[in-house]
């Protein structure tokens, strides 16, 4: 029989102190011991210590304790425990410490097991107490369930799912099993941590127990399921509940809404009605904010209106939810209009409102308009929210203005771990490694401790910055600090690496993270396995690319077919940038044909392959397939084929490829495509053409310059060419070299 440590703790032990707490032996039990109450398999664990709170010196109103004075000792049992229990129920008695200390004093523990365990339900109901309710609870002799609950109930309202997981098997331990108010909260705690193992071992304790029947107990294993990925398992369960409220419904829409089954959720929203049940205003948010991220705007907007006139106002939660997932999926612009439709509505915004439509500001790179958000936030108050202060310095950040970003950041009050993070990550973006690493310092001697996030920052950016021996020091240290890398460590690491040049560096980690070894370079590191995902298969590949390696590529082809990996589109387009690479195109296009959705990279990776493979025809083909289903190409694919067309001196097809360029409007935002078109002329032979689309363009950018020069020269027009110089220094442009 295994132990609660298998069956309800997660896999990974969430202890960090070895330490105990009174009482001395913490006996937790296997968690099926719930189907019975006669025989447990257990084993001793150490909970975690709390660090003592000195208690004040603090007396009661001689009113309050005129009664208990007369009691030294245990002389009246009968009239301590009903004096105790009066204080305890006293509303006027607003620091039940003091009668804490009197109760030791007298001891009372002794004399009525209550009076412990209603001085431990007080405490738990105040988050700050939590430390001496549980100091005190451990002090009572004789604990009892409501006593037990209350304290659980408290660590879940605070997640401190460590806490109590252990207390949970105290009392277990001590023949009191959970009733059906206290599974519900046990059920959170297992959704918070995902444990879907333990989750199914309670749920057959709610069988066992018939505890099926209460409301409560059915919503919070919807719930669960859901939050596991089960949704058939929550759908079960929905469905075999006697009894269902809004609450069901609701849990249920938002089931499938985070599954991304949109039809579902929507036609169990459209049931609930149909069943009599009127939807509430968290069911509507649930319907809304699910279409919104969903992506699906137009309906999310359209499903508010039907709101509106079912009666029920839309608050501020669901115009958040709107604008959040608009920005989840980048529609910047549609969060700003729905920011400004909120305001007419008229819905007074909050901090998330804000938080969330600072990062449309910076995904927009839009300084003028975040810094109008800022002091919006600023006259309504909103700046000393920690979520608002940390969009800010990600925006200010990201519009290339980090001295904004580090005046936010110092005037914060309250600086959490995120907002120390966004900080870190300002300087990272920017190169300034060295400050980044001086602010990771002051959070490990001044601040909140670096969490995972700080450490894969910092190795982001040596990774980068081609620093691979800075991004192994970082890595060790980070084991050292007791935090395991995780599976985005090594992707930043690969990934940088490859983007840094250091290829061979990026594939060397790879394979060590697929099968490391007691004699590898990073043994001291690999404290747990860890599974490369589609991401790190990707970087892996484009290193395989960069260094021509067919064979270590068709290796890894082999582990994404294992591992489900080519239904991935990124996935699928670094193997055909592989195969094209070193020279496959046959393997390139066999790939390419079994992608279930080809985006436009999976079409520029076989188009270029083609190209570099002295195709073009064959690639221009592929342009006019990727054109006839549907596929829009960038600037890289017209860049592309613009060169292939130089390379045949095919004019005409260049000239074709100009007029799609011109009525795409894409030469307006990109000069590389100016470039592109006049090298494409000139290996043409036609330097008139050439020559207007240079005139065309906004010459602001040296390198257009360059790029007629040097068709001026091809052609043997050196005076051109100094005159064009000329010109440039005169318009103020610096020459590069």
């Amino acid at each position: 029989m295994a132990t609660l440590q298998s069956a309800l703790l997660p896999s990974r032990p969430l202890f960090t102190d070895s330490s105990l707490r009174k009482p001395n032996s913490v006996r937790l039990l296997n968690f099926n011991a719930l189907s019975s109450t006669t025989s447990f398999t257990s084993y001793s664990v150490n909970s975690t210590s709390k660090q003592k709170i000195p208690r004040p010196n603090l007396s009661l109103s001689a009113e309050n304790t005129r009664t208990l004075g007369h009691y030294p000792g245990a002389e009246n049992q009968f009239e301590i425990s009903h004096c105790f229990l009066s204080l305890l129920n006293n509303e006027f008695v607003y620091d039940y410490r003091q009668v804490h200390a009197l109760a030791v004093k007298l001891n009372a523990f002794e004399v009525d097991c209550w009076i412990g365990n209603k001085l431990a339900m007080l405490y738990s109901k105040n988050k700050e107490l939590l430390d001496y309710a549980r100091e005190m609870f451990d002090e009572i002799p004789k604990r009892n369930r409501p006593g037990y609950s209350s304290l659980i109930s408290a660590y879940c309202r605070s997640e401190q799912w460590e806490d109590l997981f252990l207390l949970l098997g105290l009392m277990i331990d001590e023949g009191l099993l959970p009733d059906k108010y206290l599974v519900p909260t046990v059920l959170k705690a297992c959704s918070a941590l995902k444990l879907s193992r333990n989750g199914k071992m309670l749920h057959g304790y709610v069988t066992r127990k018939d505890f099926n029947s209460d409301i409560f107990v059915g919503n919070s294993l919807i719930d669960l399921y859901a939050n596991c990925g089960d949704l058939r398992s929550s759908r079960s369960v929905f469905d075999a509940m006697r009894e269902k409220d809004v609450v069901s419904w609701t849990t249920l829409v938002t089931a499938y809404m985070d599954g991304g089954l949109l039809d579902e959720a929507n036609e169990v929203f459209y049931s609930m009605q149909l069943n009599g049940v009127k939807p509430d205003l968290i069911s509507w948010n649930a319907l809304v904010s699910g279409f919104a991220r969903n992506r699906e705007i137009d309906l999310a907007l359209q499903h508010l209106e039907e709101m509106k006139q079912m009666g029920v106002k839309p608050r501020v939660n669901t115009w958040n939810g709107i604008i959040s997932g608009c920005v989840q999926n980048k529609y910047f612009e549609d969060a700003l209009d729905a920011f400004f439709s909120m305001l007419l509505f008229p819905e007074t915004p909050n901090f998330v409102t804000i938080a969330s439509i600072l990062q449309a500001c910076a995904g927009l790179e839009n300084l003028n308009l975040g810094r109008a958000f800022h002091g919006f936030a600023l006259r309504h108050q909103l700046c000393g929210n920690v979520h608002v202060e940390g969009s800010l310095i990600d925006m200010y950040s990201k519009c290339g203005r980090n001295n904004y970003a580090v005046r936010v950041f110092d005037k914060a009050e309250n600086k959490n771990t995120a907002m120390w993070n966004e900080m870190i990550a300002a300087f990272v973006n920017e190169g300034k490694m060295k400050k980044a690493f001086e602010l990771l310092r002051l959070m490990q001697n001044n601040g909140p401790k670096p969490d995972v996030i700080s450490f894969n920052t910092m190795l982001a950016g040596h990774a980068r910055n081609g620093q691979k021996d800075e991004a192994y020091e970082l890595l060790a240290e980070m084991v050292q600090t007791g935090l395991s890398p995780n599976i985005v460590s090594y992707n930043v690491l690969i990934s940088g690496f490859q983007q840094s040049g250091l290829s061979y560096e990026a594939l060397k980690l790879f394979q060590t993270l697929q099968s490391p070894s007691d004699g590898c370079f990073l043994s001291d590191v690999f404290i747990q396995s860890v599974q490369p995902n589609s991401i790190t298969t990707t970087s892996a590949l484009a290193a395989c690319a960069a260094l021509n390696l067919k064979r270590q590529g068709k290796e890894i082809h082999g582990y994404t077919l294992r591992n489900g990996f080519e239904r991935n589109t990124y996935v699928s387009g670094a193997l055909v940038h592989v195969y094209s690479k070193c020279c496959d195109t046959v393997s390139a296009t066999k790939v390419f044909r079994r992608i279930g959705e080809r985006n436009t990279i999976c079409w520029n990776a076989l188009i270029a392959g083609h190209i570099n493979n002295m195709q073009p025809d064959v690639a221009l083909k592929l342009f006019c397939e990727m054109l006839v289903e549907g596929v829009e190409p960038s600037s890289v694919t017209l860049m592309i084929l613009l060169l292939a067309c130089g390379d045949m001196a095919a004019l005409r097809s260049g000239r074709e490829l100009h007029g799609y360029v011109l009525k795409s409007r894409l030469d307006e935002s990109d000069n590389k495509l100016a470039n592109a078109l006049i090298g494409m002329y000139t290996k043409c032979g036609s330097i008139i053409e050439a020559k207007s689309v240079f005139n065309s363009e906004v010459k602001e950018d040296v390198s257009v310059w360059n790029a007629m020069m040097n068709a001026y020269l091809v052609f043997g027009i050196a005076m051109n060419a100094i005159t064009l110089f000329e010109q440039l220094e005169l318009g103020g442009i610096l020459p590069d070299n």
